[in-house]
């Protein structure tokens, strides 16, 4: 387009950079708008460009570049509109800076420069509800119903899933009632919020009720409504059933996703069904799903309970080769299970297992919990060997945590342990960077008495 000659009009060149912006890729159009359209003298940008601009740096985390040009925005004798200051505002919740959103609205309420319209509000009440402000939220709900701009159902919605998520369902279902009340139609995504809560608290009765109410209603349910329900039978152990929403979603042309599967395969975890849970993962992936972290974790806890450390081992292993890497829940999954109790057979070879759980917390550097393990293994009855203390002195070493790597080196002397030949060499390499520290060289040679000769060499 911008090859033409004469040069297009800028509203046609605004909504080539609309379609870009909606496609998801900010980059591009932001270059477009900076180093293409300045570049031409006969093209004169106009308001609408710079909020084409101001929406791809709130969407590419640069909110400070979007406030900046709500500046030149007023130099060029442009009057900015509810659109460009509600991007302002999404583009500050998205980077957690929810109370300054809320204090533009109220600097924009106060002066008066702008209408808020329902989009405003609806932006505001998200950023409320996302962190934890729901009673805000209503307030400010309440404030809309008394005034000229009512809310609508994506407003409802996003108070009702957030009391939901805040165990409120009572008052979300009284919210619920009011939309009713106000002729306001509900969708699918308010009665998955509400099914999803009432699953939580374990009223399956009153969930199913909900669902056929909406299917009754005309509202088709999509793939999150059926991993909800799915979800909610897995939770009270009603696996036939969980089977069944499966069936239904399948033949109702809805295709599982990752998040569907997940659910089911922890409902069978849970049952203690693990030849069940590997053959849902194994589905999974035959449906061309890419599994995730979480899929992962999944197994691996129900093997830990189990107590099939052999095939949980196996699968934190192969969470690298398949390109994931463990978080929070893995390693959660992992302390929770026989690692962290008094008691196991005897023909489990556990030493091994803590150290191969040590190597993967340090290969991740996660320094923290490789530590704590390794504190759980002497509490546990189980002491450390050689091996073990090598491995995560070489994690430690490998993050350049010295003091701490020389604290467990001495421990691991005092117990009559030396280092492996990749330790001392790594070791050599942290004395001829970190100079002469006396106190350094002295649990040097404790730790390698026999290559004091290379130690000599470097000071």
């Amino acid at each position: 387009m911008l090859r033409m000659r004469p040069l297009p009009p800028i509203s046609q060149l605004n909504k080539a950079l609309g379609s870009i912006l909606k496609m998801g890729h900010y980059a591009t159009a932001l270059s477009l708008i900076q180093n293409k359209l300045q570049q031409f003298q006969g093209i004169q940008v106009n308001i609408c460009t710079f909020c084409i601009a101001i929406n791809c740096y709130c969407y590419l985390n640069g909110v400070d570049f979007g406030l900046s040009l709500l500046g030149t925005l007023f130099k060029r004798g442009y009057t900015p509109d509810v659109t460009t200051f509600t991007t302002l505002i999404n583009g500050l919740i998205l980077q957690d800076k929810t109370p300054q959103a809320v204090e533009l609205f109220k600097k924009l309420m106060r002066t008066r420069e702008i209408e808020p319209d329902v989009v405003m509000y609806g932006t505001i009440v998200n950023g409320l509800c996302r962190t934890g402000n729901t009673i805000r939220a209503v307030s400010l709900l309440r404030i809309m119903e008394e005034g000229s701009c009512k809310p609508n159902t994506v407003v409802y919605s996003t108070i009702i899933d957030s009391l939901c998520k805040d165990r409120m369902v009572d008052d979300a279902l009284k919210l619920f009632s009011t939309m009713d009340e106000k002729g306001i139609f509900p969708n699918v995504v308010t009665y998955t919020s509400l099914i999803h809560g009432l699953c939580n608290f374990g009223q399956w009765k009153e969930a199913t009720r909900m669902f056929k109410e909406m299917l009754d209603s005309g509202i088709a349910p999509d793939v999150h409504m059926y991993s909800v329900l799915l979800d909610g039978c897995t939770k009270e152990g009603k696996m036939k059933e969980a089977e069944g929403v499966l069936e239904v979603m399948i033949q109702r042309n809805v295709d599982p996703n990752v998040v569907t599967y997940n659910a089911l395969m922890d409902g069978y975890c849970l049952q203690g069904q693990m030849d069940e849970a590997i053959r849902v993962f194994n589905t999974m992936v035959d449906r061309g799903l890419r599994s995730n972290v979480f899929s992962y974790n999944i197994l691996i806890n129900g093997y830990c309970k189990k107590m099939k450390i052999d095939e949980a081992v196996h699968l934190f292993r192969e969470l690298p080769r398949r390109g994931l890497k463990p978080d929070n829940g893995t390693f959660s999954a992992i302390l929770r299970g026989p690692f962290s109790i008094t008691f196991l057979p005897r023909d489990y070879n556990l030493m091994l297992r803590h150290t191969t759980m040590i190597q993967g917390f340090c290969e991740e550097g996660l320094l923290r919990e490789a530590k704590e393990l390794f504190v759980k293994m002497e509490h546990n009855g189980c002491l450390p060997n050689d091996v073990t203390y090598n491995t995560i002195i070489r994690g430690f070493i490998g993050q350049h945590k010295c003091y701490e790597a020389l604290i467990l080196v001495e421990e691991m002397v005092q117990r009559g342990f030396s280092a492996d030949a990749s330790n001392s060499s790594l070791v050599i390499d942290i004395l001829s960077t970190k100079g002469q520290d006396p106190a350094l060289q002295e649990v040097i040679k404790k730790f390698m008495p026999k290559d004091g000769h290379r130690i000599q060499e470097i000071e």
